[in-house]
This record gives structure tokens, C-alpha cells and sequence, in this order.
């Protein structure tokens, strides 16, 4: 049985929306608020991904709702808020969870993979909570939470990546100081590297070298799903009531030592630089 560190029944009479929650970082967190006594109601783009967490959630006392969603198509979205406004009557919080990237230099990234994951990351979060502070929030207040990632040193071989999470840290900053006037706390948390189902869509080579990142982090582990849960759940919280604009990183310290996994190939392309004409 699922037990969280919080305190028992925290969100009873709060209806939460999770995109991305039919697996993963969106799966811990839905588990993790339906256990405080949350309604979640969770999207994707797979109905069977969607349909074994709402069962999962069930199984355990749960209230669930699951709906079909891409939130790179605003009119989606928009009628997503409208089933939850219909069946809930209600949203108090949105976890932006939902996103996808590739790895890949970025002088090989092509226009339509650079578009699709820009979209994903960003455009999705934007059109997600322009729905929800319209639908709801802009009359009733809310909090929102948004997953990015550890882009702080940048991020070779997911440029296309790195761009969209960069925007979203600023999109936060910049709502939390729009939204303010209507009771809405926006906040972000950052994953370093962290023990998901999301890792085995990678090849198996890069499985291997990501096996071999933990001793590039101060804690000497990958993060679990429920520890980047634990930290969205804090935001969501009253223990975070003067929060907003903040990205809060979860990642061993891992932001603050080597680079993880990537190395500068051996160059003399800068000999020239600096000398005299």
C-alpha cells in the first residue's frame, strides 16, 4: 500500500490535474496525491497507459479521473479543462508534466524534430496553463507545478530540449508576476537524473552510459519518481503558500559538480584565437 510523508487527507476536496501521468514522473505524482486524498484527473496521448494508472489508483481507494489528450493542439486542451470542469466542478492545481525529447547533436536535429519537441515541452506547458488560469484559476486561485530539467550548464545532445525548459523556467518567473493579482502560484521542479520508466525508451548503449552517471552526483544515486513527487507535492502544498516563480532542483547536488556523461572531444580548433592579425 502506497504511504506518503505527508500528512494524511492533505488535498481532500481538491481536484488536480496531471498531464503525462499514464507512466513514470506523472504516474508517482498522481499515486502520490490521490493518497492525500486528491481527485486527479490525468491525460495523455495512450488510453491503455492512462487506464492501468486509473485502475492502479482505484485499487488503492483513489478518486481518478483519465482523459485523452495531446497537448501540443490547444483546441485538445481546451476541451480537456472543459470535461474536468464537468466532472468535478472544480481545479485547483495543474502539474505539467507531460514531455519528450531525443538525444541528438544538435547540428543533426531537423526542423520537424526540433518543432515536435518544442512544442511538447513548451508550447504544451503554455497551452496548459493559459487553460487552466482562464477555466478556473483567474476567479478561484490555483497553484501550478511544472517539470523541467537540469539545463543549468546547458545541455549536449538535447539542444531542442534544453531551449524548451530553459523557456518554461522563464515562462514560470514571468507568470508567477502576471498571476499573482489572481492568487496563482506558479513554481517548476527540476530533475537531475532519476531512476524512471521514462530511461528504457533510450537505446541500450545509452542505458549503459546512463548506469554509470550516478558517480558524477554528489549523492552517489539516481533519484526516485517519488522523490521528484514528494517535491511537487510540496509546492502544491499550504507549506508553500509564499512560494512562486521558484524552480526547485532535485538532483543529489548533481547540478552543482561535473557535467554529467558528457565529455569535449580533444580540439586544437581554438589555436588560432587571440593572436595577432
Amino acid at each position: 500500500m502506497l504511504r506518503s510523508i505527508f500528512r494524511e487527507r492533505l488535498f481532500d476536496g481538491h481536484v488536480i490535474m496531471i498531464s503525462g501521468g499514464g507512466s513514470g514522473i506523472g504516474r508517482a505524482i498522481a499515486r502520490e496525491l490521490a493518497v492525500l486524498g486528491a481527485t486527479v484527473v490525468i491525460c495523455g496521448r495512450t488510453l491503455e497507459k492512462l487506464e492501468a494508472v486509473k485502475a492502479e489508483i482505484e485499487a488503492e481507494g483513489g478518486k481518478v479521473h483519465s482523459i485523452v489528450c495531446n497537448i501540443r493542439d490547444e483546441e485538445q486542451v481546451k476541451q480537456l479543462f472543459a470535461q474536468i470542469l464537468e466532472k468535478c466542478g472544480r481545479i485547483d492545481a495543474l502539474v505539467n508534466n507531460a514531455g519528450g525529447q531525443f538525444l541528438s547533436p544538435a547540428e543533426a536535429i531537423t526542423a520537424k524534430g526540433w518543432n515536435a519537441v518544442i512544442e511538447t515541452n513548451l508550447t504544451g506547458a503554455f497551452f496548459m496553463c493559459k487553460a487552466a488560469q482562464q477555466v478556473w484559476m483567474k476567479e478561484h486561485g490555483g497553484a501550478i507545478v511544472t517539470i523541467v530539467a537540469d539545463i543549468w550548464r546547458g545541455f549536449p545532445n538535447m539542444a531542442h530540449s534544453g531551449a524548451a525548459r530553459a523557456g518554461v523556467v522563464n515562462l514560470t518567473q514571468t507568470l508567477a508576476l502576471e498571476w499573482a493579482q489572481y492568487a496563482i502560484r506558479i513554481n517548476a521542479v527540476a530533475p537531475g537524473l532519476i531512476d524512471s520508466s521514462g530511461l528504457s525508451k533510450y537505446p541500450p548503449e545509452v542505458q549503459a552510459m546512463l548506469a554509470q552517471l550516478p558517480r558524477d552526483i554528489p549523492a552517489q544515486r539516481m533519484g526516485t519518481e517519488r522523490e521528484v513527487a514528494a517535491a511537487v507535492v510540496f509546492l502544491l502544498s499550504p507549506a508553500a503558500a509564499f512560494i512562486s516563480g521558484e524552480t526547485l532542483k532535485v538532483d543529489g547536488a548533481g547540478s552543482l559538480y561535473r557535467l554529467q556523461g558528457y565529455v569535449i572531444p580533444e580540439h586544437t580548433a581554438w589555436e588560432s584565437y587571440g593572436e595577432d592579425s
